[in-house]
């Protein structure tokens, strides 16, 4: 990983200050994008129930998981306070999104600060999508095969369910260290639980179908499961290590993604992750902005530029046939970090 001689304290002062006027939240953009994506949801999915054509069910409803998906983008907003800087909305509403999905977003959220800390400097990162060359060494035949396919078999196989899992795993293992996951997790679970149950038994008492409404739950996991998975393989699978200190950490540690002004729209600022990582404060409709002033920085710095990737799409495709097809995973080698 790269080493960055010469002063530290002066290059980090100087990234903090080429973005110092962009951590304003704007409330009512964050809102709007939310409630936008919300109501096209909602308006998808009872467009799709209304369907009497099997096909056209599925077709409807996998389009109401796509658009569920950049809605469920805004969750992760609300992690950091950014979505629409008003506490309680930033709180309330994830929640009220997630839990009829299963996703445990208490939990999630107290993990994702853990890996915002830990990213390519601590291997507990929560949310670390590499192995090791000595995990990789030790586990069994078929964990090695899944390590040589991860990319498709997270995306296609595991997809959703598989995140879900992962956060509970992590949650129930990082307890000792934040002992909030304890209440998080029984919060998330009850919850779950609650909704879930409520909603089955309405469509049962109402003479609806519930095999009907699995099949929709379901085909909307897949849906957002895969986009899911796909971006947080994209933001980090093949970069490990550190590089001098936390902020250029963060900055090398992370995949960014060429993106116009909608589809970061979408994304809520993700294309820009290494920024969001060094800089967590900094609202999604500014990244692109603070993108483009600390890659001067590191210029003057003379530092190599962050990575940036042409398209989703064509980064998808050129790792999943690395992984796949090639059987060549990126594994980190526990010898050289932080050397």
């Amino acid at each position: 990983m790269l080493q960055v001689l010469g002063n530290h304290a002066q290059l980090a002062k100087d990234l903090r200050a080429a973005v110092a006027d962009l951590n304003q939240v704007n409330p009512w953009m964050g809102m709007w994008r939310f409630m936008l994506l919300g109501a096209g949801v909602v308006s998808l999915s009872a467009i799709a129930w209304q369907m009497p054509n099997p096909s056209l069910f599925v077709g409807v409803t996998v389009l109401a998981g796509l658009v569920y998906a950049f809605g469920f983008i805004c969750t992760h907003d609300a992690t950091h306070q950014t979505l629409t800087g008003w506490r309680w909305f930033d709180t309330v509403m994830p929640r009220l999104v997630s839990w009829p999905m299963l996703w445990p977003f208490g939990t999630y959220a107290i993990l994702h600060r853990l890996h915002h800390s830990w990213n390519g400097l601590d291997l507990r990162d929560p949310e670390r999508v590499h192995w090791t060359c000595q995990e990789y060494q030790q586990a069994h035949p078929l964990v090695r095969w899944y390590v040589r396919h991860q990319w498709v078999v997270d995306i296609f196989v595991l997809s959703g369910i598989g995140l879900i899992i992962k956060t509970l795993i992590h949650g129930v293992n990082l307890q000792d260290i934040q002992p909030r996951l304890r209440t998080q997790m029984a919060l998330d679970l009850a919850s779950m639980a609650l909704i879930q149950s409520s909603v089955v038994s309405f469509i049962y008492f109402t003479g609806h179908s519930v095999f009907k409404y699995l099949l929709f739950w379901l085909l909307i996991e897949r849906t957002v499961g895969m986009v899911m998975q796909t971006r947080d393989h994209i933001e980090h699978y093949g970069l490990w290590g550190t590089a001098g200190s936390y902020q250029l950490t963060q900055l090398y540690n992370c995949r960014n993604i060429r993106a116009g002004s909608f589809q970061n729209w979408l994304m809520g600022g993700l294309p820009y992750h290494s920024i969001h990582h060094a800089f967590p404060e900094i609202p999604f409709d500014q990244l692109p902005a603070a993108f483009h002033r600390i890659e001067a920085v590191l210029a003057a710095y003379q530092l190599p530029s962050m990575t940036l990737e042409q398209g989703y799409l064509s980064s998808t495709l050129s790792w999943v046939s690395a992984t796949s097809m090639h059987g060549d995973p990126a594994l980190i080698d526990t010898n050289h970090l932080g050397a």
